[in-house]
């Protein structure tokens, strides 16, 4: 089954670009932004109410499912060391798997224990899937499982493993790679799988703290935006956000502000509010905003604001109701003023860390813990007003998915489709 709409409608990853769809075709859905269109979603569940099916897994990962034409997708070691690499299609109906592609990559790479392999999530666009293993190579597949292309970018390794998703935006798939001794971001053609432009980041070693070494690598997965004329994929570096043309590469502009006492790391997405960029450095790392725009380095005309420590986050925060809401990893959620960047209110809200990501869907937000309960809130600058916890009592650090009025979760055993009963 192909979708109906056209390629650039579903891929174009900003609000203001992104056609109606009931799929949620690649990281943080149709816009890259954490929001489902046009859509509603389930408020209440447990283990054993509105579960429409349960589909075991062998083994954890933290990568989200996505899903596109009928279809369910997501990545899985085939062991606990990353030797197989396998992106999984299951039937969104029912959870049966429809087939299992494998790349038998066959060499022990390091990852830390809270990340485990194949921690990434595909990309589809209705007929094709995307995948990328990181030194297992990017993989793209149709909706049968018929490889139809493979790149080999080069060995990824870092003590606490990779974790960026590819992104398609009209006829091509962008990627971040890294981190590792070379990081950069390119662009392929989606027919072919040819280089259409790459980009190198520079990481500059930095003076270390003490005896231990300077921590350094970006888990980013840019966000596409449009900007004037101009398409561009904002990716938040190990010490900077920088602006890519999604076209042609093109450094568009840059923004310093992401070095902190304890290393230059970036996990989360950006996140675009009424013109300004969010961005969160990782580890207690700096939070900066800048007015989206100019050229070259803006880091003095155009950064609105900086805190250099805020929070310590893995997952992407979301735009609703005015203002930017971000978790922290230790289960507090902010409320940020996106102009401003002033934390309105700081609440607990989870029992356990929060490594996922916020989801919008129906006018609420949706946000898993570490021990698989969603929390379920309203999008309020006010005040926390929570709706809802949905318990599963699973180990995860993946973000939910949404899409045709049903929520798909993945946990470190399980990916489930909650649904509303008929």
């Amino acid at each position: 089954m192909k979708s109906p709409l056209p390629l650039a409608a579903l891929l174009i990853a900003s609000p203001a670009l992104a056609g109606p769809t009931q799929d949620w075709p690649q990281w943080r859905g149709p816009a890259g932004d954490g929001i489902a269109p046009e859509q509603a979603a389930p408020l209440s569940w447990d283990r054993e109410t509105n579960v429409r099916w349960r589909t075991p897994l062998a083994q954890p990962g933290n990568g989200s499912p996505v899903v596109s034409a009928g279809k369910v997708f997501l990545c899985m070691a085939e062991d606990d060391q990353g030797k197989g690499r396998s992106l999984l299609c299951l039937d969104a109906d029912g959870g049966e798997e429809l087939w299992r592609r494998t790349v038998d990559f066959g060499h022990a790479m390091p990852t830390h224990p809270s990340n485990p392999h194949c921690s990434t999530t595909p990309a589809s666009n209705g007929e094709r899937v995307v995948v990328w293993h990181a030194s297992a190579g990017l993989h793209c597949y149709d909706l049968e499982g018929e490889l139809l292309w493979s790149r080999e970018l080069g060995e990824f390794r870092h003590m606490w493993g990779h974790g960026t998703s590819p992104v398609l935006f009209e006829d091509s798939v962008l990627l971040q790679s890294g981190p590792g001794e070379r990081s950069f971001v390119a662009a392929f053609e989606l027919e072919s799988g040819a280089t259409r432009w790459e980009v190198e980041e520079p990481v500059e070693p930095r003076e270390q703290q003490g005896e231990d070494e300077r921590l350094v690598g970006s888990w980013c997965t840019p966000l596409i935006t449009r900007v004037g004329e101009r398409a561009l994929a904002l990716s938040a570096q190990p010490t900077r956000l920088v602006a890519y043309d999604a076209r042609t590469g093109e450094e568009a502009f840059w923004c310093e502000g992401l070095v902190a006492s304890r290393g230059d790391l970036s996990y989360s997405s950006p996140v675009v509010a009424d013109g300004v960029c969010l961005v969160q450095g990782g580890y207690v790392g700096p939070s900066i905003g800048l007015r989206l725009g100019g050229e070259g380095d803006v880091t003095g005309s155009r950064r609105i604001w900086h805190h250099p420590e805020l929070m310590s986050n893995c997952g992407s925060g979301v735009f609703a109701g005015g203002a930017v809401f971000i978790p922290d990893m230790d289960g507090f959620l902010y409320c940020i003023e996106p102009k401003s960047g002033e934390a309105l209110w700081r609440r607990r809200i989870s029992r356990g860390g929060t490594w996922g990501s916020v989801v919008s869907a129906g006018g609420r937000l949706y946000l898993m813990n570490q021990k698989g309960t969603t929390y379920v809130f309203a999008p309020r600058s006010e005040e926390l007003e929570l709706l809802a916890e949905n318990p599963l009592g699973e180990t995860t650090n993946a973000t939910p998915a949404v899409a045709g009025g049903r929520i798909f979760l993945r946990t470190h055993e399980a990916i489930y489709c909650i649904a509303d009963a008929d």
